[in-house]
């Protein structure tokens, strides 16, 4: 798929410091970066093990602030660039048996109004996309029973697709966005509101 959009596809761990900088590093000259890798390990707070705790914070949150910081510097040298980290509705409002996973969302909230504040000056935005339930692999385990409570909370009656979100991304990446910075958008058929 990267070689049909004339792109390069560089896979990465971006909870180990040395490979997130050398993806950004062998990106090249970086206009754009969005932060999307995340992962859940579900569990109450009095069995979560101490491993499901860092893996999640390393992998959303950390990941998040390895890749920011690789790639931070160019865009205030050229002082462009958008920067979009991905979120959830769940760093916003919580969920029960994901203690770890809301941390690390709500997390990246707080690191990127910061980060919008620090690049500003320079012409580079910092924004968030915070989705609600979206039909992935990462919702895909969740019982039959909770996924019908949500879409009765939710206003619009259905889970949102993986292009919903990548709507919200696209168009804060874009020249339109020029005057948005330090936003969370929330992409969730209206369930957080």
């Amino acid at each position: 798929m990267a070689a049909e959009a004339g792109a390069a596809a560089v896979q990465a761990d971006v909870s180990d410091v040395a490979q997130a900088r050398a993806l950004v590093e062998q990106s090249g000259e970086l206009d754009i970066l969005v932060n999307n890798a995340g992962l859940t390990r579900d569990g109450l707070l009095p069995r979560m093990q101490d491993a499901d705790w860092r893996e999640v914070i390393e992998t959303n949150l950390s990941g998040t602030f390895y890749t920011c910081r690789a790639a931070a510097r160019g865009m205030m040298k050229r002082r462009r660039g958008s920067i979009v980290n991905i979120a959830s509705i769940v760093g916003l409002h919580g969920n029960a048996g994901q203690t770890n996973y809301s941390a690390s969302k709500a997390g990246i909230i707080g690191f990127t109004k910061a980060l919008a504040r620090e690049l500003g000056g320079r012409g580079v935005r910092a924004n968030v996309v915070a989705p609600g339930y979206v039909d992935t692999r990462l919702t895909d385990v969740i019982p039959d029973e909770l996924k019908e409570g949500m879409l009765t909370s939710t206003p619009l009656g259905r889970f949102g697709q993986p292009e919903d979100v990548a709507g919200a991304v696209r168009f804060l990446c874009s020249d339109e966005a020029s005057f948005i910075t330090g936003e969370v958008v929330l992409v969730d058929g209206g369930l957080g509101m």
